[in-house]
């Protein structure tokens, strides 16, 4: 989940000197939760099918923007059944890593510049990324919401998703990552502002991960005030004009 824009400088070596023990940094600051990994992001990518359900859509082609190591493609590839799976990420070294886990014949992964340099221009249905751009500096986010703009074809989709400032738990769990530690926060109205001024129509915005696994059984209410600002995570679904 790391971030994209050009010239690669030392965020793409931070990440790099990270690949092989990404995942090892990660549980260490969301242990807090009770959860792994793999329980937020199949998480995310259950929510999304569901918004995706709703609006009849099924992507044959999905780009994950900011992939890092990969961990994300079973989940995509599972839940909403892709005809290819495009990964891209500005680190090499987890480029490498996600190519000889999850790389096959449908699965594709690129550094940012093989991507940029090779994609063609608006071919993909969905593009999705989680925790990208609060490692973005500020100054690069618009050139990167361009982008996965320019990438995804017209009525096409994107799902951001990105950690909620407005949680106290999840600027905690951030300052128990390494690389985490000194990201700029992106809040829900900051995403919308910078989408919408790349072109995108907001169609809905939801705050998932509300109860840790200590209050799992209040989880079955989540869906219904999702679009409450209290979840640790929330995705801003929105839409490439025709």
């Amino acid at each position: 989940m790391n971030e994209m824009p050009e010239p690669v400088s030392s965020a793409a070596q931070e990440f790099d000197r990270y690949a092989k023990n990404y995942d090892e940094a990660l549980a260490q600051g969301i242990s807090v939760s009770g959860e792994d990994k793999d329980f937020f992001a199949r998480g995310r990518v259950d929510w999304l099918a569901r918004c995706l359900k709703s609006l009849g859509m099924e992507p044959k082609s999905v780009l994950d923007f900011g992939c890092g190591t990969g961990s994300a493609a079973p989940h995509l590839c599972e839940l909403l059944k892709p005809a290819t799976l495009t990964g891209a990420d500005i680190s090499e070294q987890s480029i490498a890593l996600a190519r000889r886990q999850y790389g096959n014949a449908s699965v594709n992964f690129e550094t940012i510049r093989e991507f940029k340099s090779a994609a063609p221009a608006a071919q993909f249905d969905l593009a999705f990324c989680n925790g990208v751009f609060h490692h973005i500096p500020l100054e690069q986010r618009t050139a990167a919401a361009k982008c996965v703009y320019d990438s995804v074809r017209p009525g096409g989709l994107f799902a951001f998703w990105e950690n909620n400032p407005w949680n106290p738990g999840t600027r905690y769990v951030m300052s128990r990552i390494p690389f985490d530690r000194d990201a700029i926060m992106v809040s829900a109205l900051e995403a919308r502002r910078l989408l919408r001024a790349g072109g995108f129509e907001i169609l809905r915005t939801d705050f998932l991960f509300i109860f840790p696994r200590a209050l799992s059984w209040f989880r079955g209410i989540e869906p219904a005030i999702s679009r409450l600002p209290f979840g640790a995570q929330y995705q801003v679904l929105c839409r490439k004009s025709k």
